[in-house]
């Protein structure tokens, strides 16, 4: 850790996700500099983001505390990350601890869905509400309940798993269709029956979800096609939410919600077909309001309050 004294009016958010780590200061309520690095799995992960950590913090004249979000099961206290399909070296690690922080003073780790829903709830998409559903679509899809103005856990600490409700016969999960790699892959395996398509000059092994969004967003019916597609999936899930919660808001980020009504539209319509009518028109669903850097944005959040 820094050796910078310490600035206890700023706190310092960092999202690691399986690519790159994204950081913001806050102060109070105000979002400052944001900063953002690629990630190596050529060296261990702990030491860049300890790294990481310290030249934020150096870079805005220290901060007391430091909240990090990341991809896992995170334990209640808000130290140990239980499990990590993306990031494996942190399963079962004392991420705290292992950043330099054995008092647990300094440093608090949340699950990056948790962390994004309250950013949203916050000062984005879901201010005003008292109760909210939060789901992000990107490497993972995760979700997050906020409900009476607090993180709902469950009984275990396992609530939110959005990328595990079925949506097809089968047993096949949100995840499973839904993720940055799944959109990817089901593209690819349709493209070639639309050679009309921007996508069938991509080289194989080089299709991203920006690609195939901005496709949709150029005009090209395929993309539109897959993403219209996603959404469906999607509502399936938004109506199970609503139909079991009757939940005042839905809130939807992450890179693949960057395609904005092209997605949207569907998921919302899905979702009003598949939900208890009275419960659906009681419900908001909207595009989330702070981008890649929600998650950030929530673990600096987090970790100004108190525990």
């Amino acid at each position: 850790m820094s050796n910078v004294e310490a600035n206890t009016d700023v706190c310092i958010g960092v999202e690691i996700s399986s690519t790159a780590m994204r950081a913001v200061s806050m102060k109070g309520m105000v979002v400052g500099k944001t900063s953002v690095e690629p990630l190596s799995y050529k060296t261990s992960v702990v030491e860049q983001l300890s790294a990481f950590i310290g030249r934020c913090r150096a870079d805005l004249g220290g901060a007391a505390r430091v909240g990090i979000a990341v991809p896992a099961l995170v334990g209640p206290g808000r130290r140990v990350v239980e499990y990590s399909t993306h990031i494996a070296e942190f399963s079962g690690l004392d991420l705290a601890a292992a950043l330099g922080d054995k008092s647990g003073d300094s440093v608090s780790v949340f699950n990056d869905a948790n962390a994004a829903g309250w950013a949203e709830y916050q000062i984005g998409a879901g201010r005003g509400a008292r109760d909210m559903f939060y789901a992000t679509l990107g490497t993972g899809v995760g979700g997050s309940f906020i409900l009476n103005g607090e993180i709902w856990m469950g009984h275990g600490g396992y609530a939110g798993e959005f990328g595990y409700v079925p949506v097809r016969e089968g047993g096949e999960r949100l995840e499973d269709i839904a993720s940055s790699a799944n959109i990817i892959r089901r593209t690819r395996s349709r493209v070639n029956q639309d050679n009309t398509s921007s996508l069938a000059d991509v080289p194989e092994g080089t299709l991203t979800v920006s690609m195939i969004v901005e496709a949709a967003k150029a005009g090209d019916d395929f993309s539109q096609l897959m993403l219209e597609r996603t959404g469906n999936y999607v509502g399936i899930a938004v109506a199970s939410v609503i139909n079991l919660l009757n939940i005042e808001r839905v809130i939807l980020g992450g890179p693949i919600m960057e395609a904005g009504e092209l997605i949207l539209d569907p998921i919302i319509e899905t979702a009003r077909k598949r939900s208890f009518l009275p419960a659906f028109e009681t419900t908001k669903i909207l595009l989330g309001e702070l981008g890649d850097d929600s998650a950030a944005i929530g673990a600096a959040m987090l970790a100004g309050m108190p525990r």
